[in-house]
């Protein structure tokens, strides 16, 4: 039997801010603005992160100081210990600030929840109470899916964050997010696990503007993939892409994944899994004797791109994917949009998640 573990939580929690009461949080923010003029409070959207993890709360809150340097925002943090059957509910309030121009003093503010026990509702409706309403609701929810991502919360979102390869069943939290967006057909899904696959895609269609490697395209016979055994979901999100992209087809094969490219030919599939490296390490795709590859060396902040025929080779450098979470929203933030590439690949990719 595995120990129950405790909120961590404490009596005095300073890295948070201000303890105050929920009923008295808008009031508290303002009583926080009129402390100092020179501040400004600065806000391009809401951003709520969700986790059920002990500790996440200091944890979230680093992340946002630093999330807030570049991205203006009201955060909304919640850590939910479902752990706790007694209902309980507490707040904290903190703003953090950043020197603009060497002058101004610019702010976000950030609003701190814990809650134990039966929380669907309170933790809805706490929610709402304190978003912007002016503002886009941009959700970044960390670990597994849980019954508190319910068709109404997930009807105020703009756009949802998540991360896959944390998921214990990827295809079930495809199919929970499929159901609860239902009636948000503007929902924005944004997946770390494809975001951590861009330089390997940017340098797959790279290395194809070159006219060797454009010979080697339609001719392809096998494509390998090699990663951490943490990130099956980035390889095979990179091998969704690749077939949608290339217009492959899905050809039945008993040792896994096997197409057939537009004119006839059989395109063999290895994936292979690594207890080391990166998320992705390699991609190279064969046509006989020539191949292209991407792949990023262990300990390594770059990728190689090389090209590769009888009497030729080139080759390029390029910077790597970011691999922590933090890291990752900042760039999915940044390059907005509304991520149509990932919603055209994902009926194909959630079709090889059950393979």
């Amino acid at each position: 039997m595995t120990d129950t573990p405790t909120s961590s939580v404490t009596d005095s929690c300073p890295e948070l801010g201000i303890e105050v009461p929920v009923a008295q949080i808008d009031k508290e923010l303002r009583k926080l603005w009129e402390q100092d003029d020179a501040r400004t409070n600065a806000s391009l959207m809401n951003l709520v992160v969700y986790s059920e993890k002990s500790g996440a709360l200091v944890d979230n809150s680093a992340i946002i100081r630093d999330l807030t340097r570049e991205h203006a925002c009201r955060a909304i943090l919640v850590e939910i210990d479902r752990y706790v059957s007694d209902p309980s509910l507490r707040a904290w309030i903190t703003a953090h600030c950043h020197l603009a121009h060497g002058r101004k003093t610019v702010c976000c503010e950030q609003i701190a929840f814990h809650l134990t026990g039966k929380v669907t509702g309170r933790f809805r409706n706490t929610v709402f109470a304190h978003l912007n309403s002016d503002l886009p609701l941009v959700f970044w929810w960390q670990g597994e899916l849980s019954d508190i991502l319910t068709e109404r919360l997930v009807s105020v979102m703009d756009r949802l964050i998540v991360d896959s390869s944390t998921w214990e069943d990827p295809a079930a939290g495809f199919r929970r997010i499929e159901v609860t967006s239902a009636l948000n057909h503007d929902l924005i899904l944004q997946d770390h696990a494809w975001t951590r696959t861009w330089q390997f895609r940017l340098g797959v269609a790279s290395v194809f503007d070159d006219p060797a490697a454009q010979k080697v395209l339609p001719q392809v016979d096998r494509v390998e993939i090699r990663y951490h055994r943490e990130h099956r979901n980035s390889a095979l999100l990179l091998l969704a892409w690749l077939a949608v992209q290339a217009g492959w087809k899905d050809q039945p094969s008993i040792q896994g994944f096997a197409f057939r490219n537009p004119e006839g030919g059989t395109i063999t599939v290895s994936l292979d899994r690594c207890d080391e490296g990166p998320p992705l390490s390699e991609i190279v795709l064969r046509a006989g004797d020539r191949r292209a590859r991407i792949s990023q060396p262990p300990g390594a902040d770059f990728v190689e791109r090389h090209v590769e025929a009888p009497g030729y080779h080139v080759s390029s450098m390029a910077p790597a994917d970011p691999e922590a979470p933090e890291a990752l929203v900042a760039l999915q933030l940044a390059r907005g949009g509304k991520n149509s590439l990932f919603m055209k690949i994902l009926p194909r990719f959630r079709k090889m998640l059950e393979v």
